[in-house]
This record gives structure tokens, sequence and C-alpha cells, in this order.
């Protein structure tokens, strides 16, 4: 999944960024509100943590905007909020809700409760209401960062991960190379890379033949493995 950071506070804001991406996320950062804003009219992100104090703005009256339809987002899914802040009062928890967050969660935080919430978050948009994933006799934990095949553990990479567990939520579904592309790779990404060709195959050969298909001129499609 794609996440976006809005955080002003440089070192906390790279905090977030490493270790969400260990645990699989691809991460894109904005250090104030226009550069959020550019950010999420051009990519497509499945949630926004988002700080409430930005030296441009504030992240309430960004959130509005992207509620009230203001920020034209790519794609046809609503971008998750979380919104994070220094402001424990019940009236800003209140208001950051009203705004149109999803969660919000006080400064300072545990990575781990993080992880949680975030976790919770990208779990509405799938309709699961566990962290775990199954598809046949294969099981991804999301929680745990781990993957079983009839129930002997498999080794991947974060992005073999992230492909994984964006098909898994797809199964029998053809899912772009672009899409992927968008949501387990951040900014960083060449779009005429074939990083996603190349980590669809290591993945398949881990789970075995068959497990994902390639529909030429398509993109790949999760099946149950054999």
């Amino acid at each position: 999944m794609r996440l976006l950071v809005v955080e002003d506070e440089e070192d906390l804001a790279e905090g977030l960024r490493v270790g969400l991406a260990r645990t699989g996320y691809a991460v894109d950062v904005a250090g104030d509100a226009a550069q959020a804003y550019d950010r999420l009219t051009v990519n497509e992100y499945d949630l926004m943590l988002l700080d409430v104090n930005l030296p441009d703005g504030d992240g309430f009256t960004l959130c509005r905007s992207l509620r009230n339809g203001e920020v034209v987002t790519p794609g046809e899914g609503g971008v998750r909020v979380l919104m994070l802040t220094a402001r424990g009062g019940l009236d800003d928890r209140v208001r950051g809700l009203d705004e149109g967050a999803d969660d919000y969660l006080v400064k300072p935080f545990a990575l781990a409760e993080l992880l949680a919430r975030v976790r919770a978050l990208l779990r509405r948009d799938t309709g699961g209401s566990t962290a775990k994933l199954t598809v046949g006799d294969l099981v991804l934990d999301a929680a745990r960062h781990t993957v079983t095949l009839r129930g002997a553990p498999l080794a991947l990479t974060p992005k073999e991960f992230g492909v994984l567990e964006y098909l898994m939520t797809r199964p029998g579904h053809v899912v772009p190379s672009e899409e992927l592309l968008e949501h387990v790779w951040d900014a960083n990404a060449d779009p005429f890379t074939q990083t996603v060709r190349v980590t669809v195959g290591t993945l398949r050969r881990k789970l075995g033949e068959g497990s994902i298909e390639t529909v030429v001129g398509r993109g790949y499609r999760l099946r149950e493995p054999a």
C-alpha cells in the first residue's frame, strides 16, 4: 500500500518514512500543505498521515478540502486520513474527525500503535476484519509481516510482500502493472522500469508456477496456489 506522510518536522517525517517502509509500505513525504496538495493530485494514495500544524496552513483545512472534493485525486478509492497532532484535547479530536479524518493519534506515540492503526484503516478498504488475508492455503499476516503456504513460512522481500498483499486483496481480479507500481513503490520509482515484472517473477517462483497469471496487455491475476 502507498502512504503519504505530511509532516514538517524533518526528523519525525524521516522516522515515519523509515519505520513504515521497513514494514513494506511505499512512502512519500510532504513537508507542508502545498507539497501535499501537489502529491495528492498526482499519485494515488491508500492512506495519508497528516500533521495538524503545518508551516503554510493546517491539517484540518487540507482534510476538509480532500473530503469536499476540492482536491482531485487519481483513482476511484478515497484516501484514508490518520491525523497526527500534539493537540490532545477533546475539542481538537472531535474537530479532526468532523473534518473527515478516519482516525486521530496524539503525539508522542509508539510506532507499534501507529502501525496497528494504519493496518486497521487499510483493512476498511478491503472489507477485512482481521490482519490476515487468506487465498486457499496461502496466508498473509500483515501484523506479523509473515506469509505461509500450506503452513510453511515463505521468505519474501519487502516488495514481494507488498505485491502479494495487494494481489491478495483482489484475488481473481486482473491488476495492471501500473497499479502495482502506484501502490507498492514510492515516488522515486521509474515508470518505465521492469521492476514490477521482475518482482512478480521472483514471487511467482516462490509461490509456485501458475499462482500468478500474466494476462498479456492487462496485468496480473492471483490464483489459488496449486
